[in-house]
């Protein structure tokens, strides 16, 4: 039996987080007494650990502010997710268990997560959306270097036996493509998430789908060439 491996991305592009994402955002620098930075200025670090994401968003700021940057945003973050519910707070995209069922069907094919959430993060939402069953490798910012450094790819690699080449990358930004490309997988970009369709592009997607019915047509045509 010939293994093949889909790594999935989580925010946007399993689940829609940006409200929760820029609110949070905004609740860390008040707290800080620091003017936020817009929303488009957000939706271009999300995939980013936090540490990163905070140095391009405060980059005049001390590491120290920025590391209280960042623990302000995880209380921030964690506040609002245990008011309002992972579930509700960031939705499962259209056609995402669909899909996740649908290979979860093929015994030779392997599912696994790459996220820039942390843990406790990843696992809360996992568990309000039932999705953890999907899944038998999860690789979280706790453990690893920010993307797009292919560390998480490695790992899941490493732990699952599948080739490089018999695995894709499915995620929402240019940090995802270029994660994938560096660990040597085919990326798949999504055009519901939060970087421009041709940004995907730019930095390595092979394809950028439309919507979760084109992924398995998409994975089909990539395996069929590997």
């Amino acid at each position: 039996m010939s293994l093949r491996l889909v790594v999935f991305d989580v925010d946007g592009t399993l689940v829609d987080s940006q409200g929760q994402i820029h609110q949070a955002m905004e609740d860390a620098f008040a707290a800080l007494g620091l003017t936020a930075p817009d929303r488009a200025a957000v939706r271009g670090i999300i995939g980013l650990s936090l540490p990163q994401a905070m140095a391009v968003l405060a980059p005049d700021a001390s590491e120290d502010t920025q590391a209280r940057l960042v623990a302000a945003y995880k209380e921030a973050y964690f506040t609002r997710r245990t008011q309002g519910g992972a579930e509700a707070a960031s939705p499962l995209y259209p056609g995402a268990r669909m899909a996740l069922e649908a290979l979860a069907k093929d015994e030779e094919v392997l599912l696994a997560v790459a996220t820039g959430k942390s843990r406790r993060g990843l696992e809360h939402l996992l568990e309000a959306h039932d999705l953890r069953r999907f899944f038998i490798s999860t690789q979280v910012a706790d453990d690893h270097p920010s993307k797009p450094h292919p560390s998480m790819l490695w790992q899941v690699l490493s732990e699952t036996g599948v080739a490089a080449d018999a695995g894709v990358m499915l995620g929402d930004t240019s940090f995802d493509m270029e994660m994938g490309r560096a660990a040597g997988l085919s990326s798949l970009g999504v055009s519901w998430g939060y970087h421009p369709a041709q940004a995907l592009r730019d930095h390595g997607a092979v394809e950028v789908l439309p919507d979760f019915g084109a992924l398995m047509p998409a994975l089909n045509t990539i395996w069929r060439m590997s």
